[in-house]
This record gives structure tokens, sequence and C-alpha cells, in this order.
């Protein structure tokens, strides 16, 4: 590889600066067009967001893991993982509705602590558990930068069989009652990067801050907390004027999106809107105006409406709100290739990508059936298109292992696909990947945003 750049490198230094645009973010960069002052910001953010906590720190005493990061780590920081929380509750019958069993701790189990004698259980009383996978949060901050009026105006006009709708939430850091619709977490309880970061500090590690300000009791026992926290609350105090929880919200907002490549054109993604998936994995939106210049005005392609939709059997069984007990909020699918389990509970896992997503299709009901039904009654050839596009979800240019780098591996299969400035393939042909501006062939105008974008092995 480095041997055929060095052959055509004085051909490069000719390509012009319209050729030269940007490839996209790989999972985990941040977002184009940040200022100086922003990026250090993303970075100070990353850092923190991996940086283990201690029982000093606040952690505990009780939690799920020691960082954001343990979690949110695949295929780099920021991303999603295998694991998963246990939420718990005792399940309605006849007229008695769900109760969460707040008193007993629920709906959210801590499975670690600090020490012997504060541990959490699931309590007897608690008759339906379930799982909930680590999401990944890249595109946080153009995700909160969607206008909610682009959201309602999808919920306003849905097709025959579809009743989304949209939940409005109380972000942590407005004004009491100036509500925003809930665009993250799988009942879409959370609208902000600053709320899921106060509330996850709290909630996954324990630790208290400005917005939640008191720590959980194992189960809901004060007298285990008592004895088991020793760290005066709020426990995230500001270091150099800012907080962890800050910094844990600078990283996120400014997490650029997963790549998509091929970005546009491929056969299954036609099939997909053809078969209503689109309808509720809305393709994309235009970010409004936005504090920092690098999120307003942004196409982003998320594959989600954010709304509540009632899917039948795959709900979780747990009521969030006035989110019932089969209802979830559509999942945003961008970056799904680098996922390794699919729905709430992680359950479609350990097959091939197409084997696993198409468990996932085949577990959708309620309003999700009627496409699950048309995936199915497809050819073999376009259910492989169907899966094609999914797989693009996620995908950096030339990357060909689909491992989030760019480097001699991909090239040793990239390099005989270099034919030159001929129009020779479309978006669906394995070359496209490698097509970064679109015009059907894989030369040295592309070629040359290889050699920018060359990562090596990470």
């Amino acid at each position: 590889m480095h041997r055929y750049i060095s052959s055509v490198g004085a051909l490069l230094l000719l390509t012009s600066s319209a050729a030269a645009q940007d490839l996209q973010p790989r999972s985990g960069e941040p977002v184009h067009g940040l200022t100086p002052a922003e990026l250090d910001r993303f970075e100070l953010g990353r850092a923190a967001f991996v940086l283990p906590l201690t029982a000093v720190d606040g952690l505990g005493p009780i939690f799920n893991d020691v960082s954001c990061g343990v979690c949110h780590s695949q295929p780099a920081v920021g991303g999603s993982s295998t694991r998963s929380v246990t939420r718990f509750g005792a399940a309605a019958v006849g007229a008695t509705p769900f109760n969460p069993l707040a008193s007993l701790g629920g709906t959210l189990l801590q499975a670690q602590s600090i020490g012997a004698g504060c541990e959490e259980v699931i309590p007897p009383q608690a008759t339906v558990t379930t799982e909930r996978l680590t999401p990944p949060v890249f595109g946080t901050g153009l995700v909160e930068s969607i206008d909610d009026a682009d959201i309602l105006a999808l919920q306003a006009n849905q097709p025959p069989g579809l009743s989304g709708w949209a939940r409005f939430v109380q972000p942590v850091e407005a004004a009491p009652g100036a509500l925003r619709v809930g665009r993250f977490g799988w009942k879409g309880g959370v609208a902000t990067a600053l709320t899921f970061s106060a509330d996850a500090a709290v909630n996954e590690m324990g630790l208290t801050n400005v917005f939640f300000p008191t720590e959980n009791a194992p189960n809901g026992d004060l007298v285990k907390l008592a004895a088991c926290d020793a760290v005066t609350d709020p426990e995230d105090v500001p270091v150099g004027g800012v907080t962890k929880i800050e910094r844990f919200t600078d990283f996120q907002r400014f997490l650029a999106p997963p790549p998509q490549t091929p970005l546009m054109g491929m056969t299954g993604e036609a099939i997909f809107t053809a078969i209503g998936c689109a309808d509720c994995h809305h393709p994309s939106y235009t970010t409004g105006a936005a504090p920092e210049a690098a999120l307003s005005g942004v196409v982003v392609r998320p594959y989600s409406d954010f709304l509540i939709h009632d899917m039948g059997a795959l709900g979780d069984g747990i009521v969030d709100g006035l989110v019932s007990e089969t209802e979830m909020q559509t999942r945003a699918l961008w970056g799904m290739r680098n996922r390794l389990a699919f729905l709430h509970d992680g359950r479609a896992t350990g097959g091939t990508f197409e084997q696993n997503v198409g468990q996932a299709i085949g577990e959708h009901g309620g309003e999700g059936q009627a496409s699950r039904d048309a995936f199915f009654a497809l050819s073999p050839a376009d259910q492989d298109y169907v899966f094609a596009f999914l797989g693009s979800l996620g995908r950096v240019e030339f990357g060909w292992d689909n491992d989030n780098d760019r480097d001699e591996f991909d090239w040793f299969f990239l390099e005989p696909l270099m034919t030159g400035p001929v129009p020779s393939f479309t978006p669906d042909d394995p070359a496209a990947i490698a097509d970064v501006d679109r015009d059907g062939d894989f030369d040295l105008v592309d070629f040359s945003k290889l050699q920018r974008g060359w990562t090596g092995d990470i």
C-alpha cells in the first residue's frame, strides 16, 4: 500500500480542493466543523467518559459500572456493546396497573456495589424483568438539534396502520414546563445530552450531581444507604469550573454520527422504503439552529421517527411514564453495521450480521408486523439487497472488513477494484465503498481520499 502511494504521490498533489472533500468521520470521531475550543472540549470529554470512578470520586454505593466508556465501547468509545442492564417491576393484573416498585429500587437494578452489605437484588415482588442493551451515543448533539416540529410533522402524517406519538419530557437544564420531544432511551424518556449524562451518572455509576443530588438506596433501604455511602452529595463538583457530567455531555454532543457507505442509491434502501420500513425508520432530517455552528443546518440520516409505537410482543413489559408495556421508541438504525446484538434485550445476536438482522426483523410485532411480513415475502435476492443496505449503516469509506479503520487488509481487496475514471459500477457493487465522490468509478481522485484517511490497523 505505502509503495503504491509513493508511486502516485506527485499526481495526488495535483488534486483540486474540490476533489479533496472530507471523508465521513469514523464512529468515535468528532463532527466536522468544530472550533479549536470545541475540539478541546470534545477531547477532555472523551477522557472523562472513559476514566474509571472510585468510591472516593462518588462511585456507588450501588452502580452498574465504573465509567461510561466501559459499556459504550463498540466499535469505538461512544458506541454500543453487548452489555445490558436489568429492569424490573410488578406486572399489571386485572385492574391493578403496573407497579414500578420504586420503593424497592425499581425499575433499574444496580448490579454492583462498593462493598459487602450494600448489594441490590431483584426483589421477590418483581413479576417482570427485562434486559436493556447499551445504546450507542454517536451523533447525540445532532439528534438533539433536530427541531421538535419536524418530529411532530411525522406524527401528524403517518400512513394507515401507524399511530406513533411524540413523548414530551422535561430536560433537566430547562425551565419547569419547557418540555421537548424525547429522542433518547428505549422509551424516549430523554431529550437532551445533558439530561442523559446527569441521569446516567447517578443511575449507572451512583455519581450524584446538581440535577440528581440524591443517591439510590439499595432496594430503597435508607439504613443500608447511610452505612454504605460516605461521600457528601452532590459528588460531582466542578474541577476547573467544569463538572464531570458537563464533560460527558461535551463528548456526546460533539460525537459525529456513524458513517454510511455508500451514502445513497442502494437498491436495498428503495426496497426498505417500499415495504414500509421507512415509515417508522424515517431516513433523514436537517438539524435546526444550535449553539454550535457545526451542529446547525446539518443533514443527518438516523433512520428513526423518534416516535413511540406499540410493538406488541416485542415490548419490554415495563411502563415508563405514559409509555406502556408494549410500546417502544423507534430505534435509530445508523451505525448498525458495527453492532453485535439487536433489539432492546440483545436477543438477536450470535450469528452473522444477516442472521442477527433477520431475527430482529422477525421479532417485530404490533405496528411493525406489516413491514415484517412484507420483508419475509420478498425473494431471497431482494432480502439480500435490504441486508446490504442495512450493512452500509456504520461502514466507513474503503472499509472492506467493517472494522472502523482503513488499513492494508482493506487495500488488499480494494486494489483490484481500482479501474480508473470510467463509470462502471452502481452503489450496489462492492467497489462502491471506494467511490467517495459517487461518480461510478474508483480512480485516483478517490484514492487520494484513501491516502488522507489512512488509519492503519487501529
